[in-house]
């Protein structure tokens, strides 16, 4: 076990945590140069195409030391995105250290210090890497000193590279051997083993993720999943070494794969703890803090005929994404579906595109909305994330929305503009600190539901994309909410009401109204779509009907003859109203869910 190290990559995005995987690989020969690719450990296509980790990846390296031994190592690349902090905390508990990189032209961000400190939760051994010291503009003293103020850490043992041309990936992994403890497990003891991760195999089932933390796991052994206290037979064992590699066995201190013929996915619960059906472990290991979903929207299929193939989807989806949450629910226009919870837009983005590509679904996404706290008139407090469920407003004593602190690090020319989308989005105590010559942090504490909308590609926008965001939630705050309905031919559509702060609702309920007019196709009669808040009616666009020119016979003559016409029309025009429905086209639910500017 002195031969072995666990260890995972974490940053901010793009800092390189990917590309000095792939050097770290190449270097070791875990994979041959013929099979090698760029990003090889992000698996899926739109990890690919976005240049983004969205899920952990785990690979076992041999690597021969300056001093003749030969280690194994555990690499586990790990997401930067803020959305996806999840993976990072499941990550590092099958670790004894982390490499925290910083990149040597952008310095300390966001999502660096956060990393940081879920790393130091878990009492993890911290090797500073500064990479991409081979652009021209890196400046690696500034970034030093960035490190020992901003992060507490000693800059002198910082480690730098450049994952790009692989300047001083061997200095890495000789920190890596020589700074990192070995894990701690005794092979002899009582089984203990952590499910940290898992993938759904269409022909042998669940594929587990484990890190033995005490005891061996063989093949032939039955072994007991002590959160859903099932027993399974044990067919495989392994390690990942980019493909999945047979082992006789996985002994304390091991990372690797578990084949058990696991068919049903409720079976299994991410941080649950294998242990030996014969010799039970005394308790198990402590799991996972459950993610708290932040985000709400109802995932509908274009066909009802899909419910039964998108409930399938979910469930397997759960398996490889422990964050994700799912609820039934229904819709008057749009029929049965799921009410979702995720840990933020992007997350929401990614589970829509996996459904789509991987289990070939075409889906429809309500608006996405957080979670209210309501305290009714007799004292009864309810949640409300779903605005079909938001109560009379006669019967609310307060209601109160979820407020997070913002953090944006920029350089410091675009501090007036961020402060004005700050101060557009209700933000307040707005504090800056400056990191280093030229580089501003703003903190500012605003509502979630106000960075949902389009936050994020604003904050990019105004900062010609140098600004990086990160976000913790704080408490819940007393808030003037309203509900929003969008009439269309006088009809509620219950999949397009929204809850908004009372300031926004006309500005809300405009676009929407906008949206509609332009996708609802025109019908024989006029068509108003409405923006309402209980009775009033706040916005208004109106579809022009198609209209026959009945007066066209009429050449000359008497006005009254045409009058007489066009007066039939209307009434025809009216009783078509009344009868009339109007059908609202699939496009129309996916266009108001876009910004003026997209």
């Amino acid at each position: 076990m002195d031969n072995v190290r666990s260890f995972c990559i974490i940053a901010h995005i793009d800092h390189g945590k990917s590309t000095l995987a792939d050097r770290l690989i190449q270097y070791c020969g875990g994979v041959e140069d013929r099979d090698f690719r760029d990003q090889i450990l992000d698996s899926m296509d739109i990890e690919r195409e976005r240049g983004i980790t969205i899920k952990s990846n785990t690979v076992t390296l041999d690597y021969t030391a300056r001093d003749g031994r030969t280690y194994k190592l555990n690499l586990i690349d790990t997401p930067g995105h803020v959305d996806f902090s999840h993976e990072v905390r499941r990550s590092l508990m099958s670790c004894e250290g982390a490499l925290l990189l910083v990149d040597a032209s952008q310095g300390v961000e966001a999502q660096t210090v956060a990393n940081l400190y879920l790393a130091l939760e878990h009492d993890l051994e911290i090797v500073p890497v500064i990479n991409k010291i081979d652009l021209p503009a890196a400046d690696v003293e500034r970034v030093k000193e960035e490190i020992d103020e901003d992060l507490g850490l000693d800059a002198d043992e910082a480690v730098l590279c450049s994952a790009k041309t692989g300047e001083g990936v061997e200095d890495v992994l000789e920190a890596i051997v020589e700074r990192l403890p070995p894990p701690e497990g005794n092979p002899s003891a009582p089984l203990q083993a952590l499910i940290f991760d898992a993938q759904y195999d269409s022909y042998r089932g669940a594929v587990l993720l484990v890190r033995v933390m005490e005891g061996t796991l063989r093949p032939r052994q039955t072994i007991l999943l002590m959160h859903s206290d099932k027993t399974f037979n044990v067919e495989e064992v392994g390690l990942l070494q980019i493909k999945k590699v047979a082992t006789k066995e996985l002994a304390a201190g091991m990372v690797g794969y578990v084949i058990a013929g696991v068919k049903a996915v409720s079976d299994i619960a991410i941080g649950d703890t294998i242990t030996d059906a014969d010799e039970r472990a005394p308790q198990p290991l402590p799991g996972y803090k459950e993610a708290k979903p932040v985000v709400f929207s109802s995932v509908y299929p274009m066909s009802n005929d899909e419910y039964a193939d998108l409930s399938k989807a979910l469930e397997k989806l759960k398996l490889n994404d422990a964050a994700l949450t799912y609820e039934k629910d229904s819709s008057v226009a749009l029929g049965f579906g799921f009410r979702c919870g995720f840990l933020g837009l992007l997350h929401l983005e990614v589970v829509q595109e996996r459904l789509r590509r991987e289990y070939d679904l075409s889906l429809i996404l309500s608006a996405p909305s957080v979670r209210y706290r309501v305290t009714l008139t007799d004292g009864t407090e309810m949640w409300v994330d779903n605005p079909s469920l938001y109560p009379d407003r006669g019967s609310i004593e307060t209601a109160e929305e979820p407020f997070i602190k913002a953090a944006v690090m920029m350089p410091e020319r675009y501090v007036g503009a961020v402060m004005e989308l700050c101060r557009d989005r209700r933000g307040e105590n707005t504090t800056f600190s400056y990191l280093a010559v030229g580089r501003v942090e703003l903190t500012s504490e605003m509502p979630l539901a106000e960075v949902l909308f389009d936050f994020y590609d604003r904050l990019k926008s105004v900062t010609q994309g140098y600004g990086s965001f990160d976000y913790e939630m704080l408490d819940y705050r007393p808030t003037d909410l309203v509900k929003v309905d969008i009439l269309v031919n006088g009809e509620a559509v219950d999949a397009l009401a929204q809850l908004v702060h009372t300031e926004k609702a006309r500005a809300r309920a405009l676009h929407y109204c906008e949206r509609l007019a332009d996708t609802i196709p025109k019908q024989q009669f006029k068509i108003a779509i409405q923006g309402a808040v209980g009775g009033d009616i706040i916005a208004r666009k109106t579809i022009n009907g198609y209209r026959k020119d009945v007066t066209a016979k009429c050449y000359g003559g008497d006005i009254s003859r045409k009058r007489k016409l066009l007066e039939k029309q209307k009434k025809g025009k009216k009783r078509m109203k009344m009868v009339g429905s109007v059908e609202i086209p699939q496009s129309a639910f996916v266009a108001v869910l876009k910004t003026d500017r997209d």
